[in-house]
């Protein structure tokens, strides 16, 4: 019974994941950004993981993460600044809350990776342990022995009376163990 319990919530699990938090990167609606800057103080601290949802549009006021556009020097970055101004067909115009000054690029709504639906502070040192190796391959030895046990067959109660009678037919004597 448990046994069906476990499967039955490992695959509403991966269910759930699949549909909702699976990477751009694997064809998902989710993209996920380690923060490595202070530009978006007080609102989103260094160190930070932030989980990011594309939308259809985005306003003036939200906080996005964008793709630095081809052709730039940056090209390929990524950076998470609030919009101040501009439009998705013209480019928005960014800047982080602890700025003075508006970003040099203009990221049009293909460009934008995302608003921000979780963040978590201090993600980093968590996730730099988590994604070591000796981390990740005792995580996979671990499974592994898990599922080998949890689908190894259990004895039938026939064969464990079997092995019992087979045992105590050839049981030694432990008083005649050392006589000679």
């Amino acid at each position: 019974m448990i046994g069906r319990l476990t499967l039955a919530a490992t695959v509403v699990l991966v269910a759930g994941w699949f549909a909702l938090l699976r990477p751009t990167a694997l064809g998902g609606p989710t993209t996920y950004l380690l923060v490595s800057g202070q530009s978006m103080e007080p609102t989103i601290h260094a160190g930070s993981l932030v989980v990011l949802q594309h939308g259809s549009g985005y306003r003036v006021g939200e906080v996005v993460a964008y793709r630095i556009p081809a052709g730039d020097p940056a090209s390929g970055l990524n950076v998470i600044h609030r919009i101040v101004g501009g439009s998705g067909e013209a480019g928005f115009i960014m800047r982080g809350d602890n700025a003075s000054a508006t970003d040099l690029w203009r990221p049009r709504t293909d460009d934008v990776l995302g608003t921000p639906v979780l963040i978590i502070p201090g993600a980093m040192p968590v996730l730099l342990v988590i994604r070591s190796p000796i981390v990740i391959a005792s995580v996979a030895a671990a499974l592994s022995v898990y599922l080998m046990l949890g689908f190894w067959p259990s004895p039938s109660p026939a064969a464990n009376e079997r092995l019992r009678r087979e045992v105590t037919a050839h049981a030694v004597d432990p008083a005649t163990w050392w006589s000679g």
